[in-house]
């Protein structure tokens, strides 16, 4: 899986992850580089399900339990009101990660 980089850009990290918003559901990459979050669908039917965040454009960071008791959720919430939801491992070091990014 490949993203375009843009000038001066790096990947600081990538997981494997299911995005829930909306009544559909799409596994992908999330990947955070030093200048945006992108989200990356693993089949190449759903690419225009791919999106990008940049820092700038995120208010809020909110976890959130799968089930009631599964530590699994992250949230993004962009300037515009769009909930972005992510269920992925080690939520707790992304939401660190994002944060300082903002």
């Amino acid at each position: 899986m490949r993203i375009d980089l843009k000038a001066n850009e790096v990947v600081i990290k990538a997981t494997d992850t299911l995005h829930t918003t909306g009544p559909d559901e799409t596994r992908g990459k999330l990947i955070m580089t030093n200048q945006r979050l992108y989200f990356k669908p693993l089949l190449n039917s759903d690419d225009h399900r791919g999106f990008e965040i940049s820092p700038g454009e995120i208010r809020d960071i909110l976890l959130y339990n799968v089930m009631h008791f599964i530590p699994r959720g992250l949230e993004l919430i962009t300037s515009d009101g769009k909930k972005r939801r992510f269920l992925m491992k080690n939520r707790n070091e992304w939401c660190r990660q994002i944060a300082r990014m903002c």
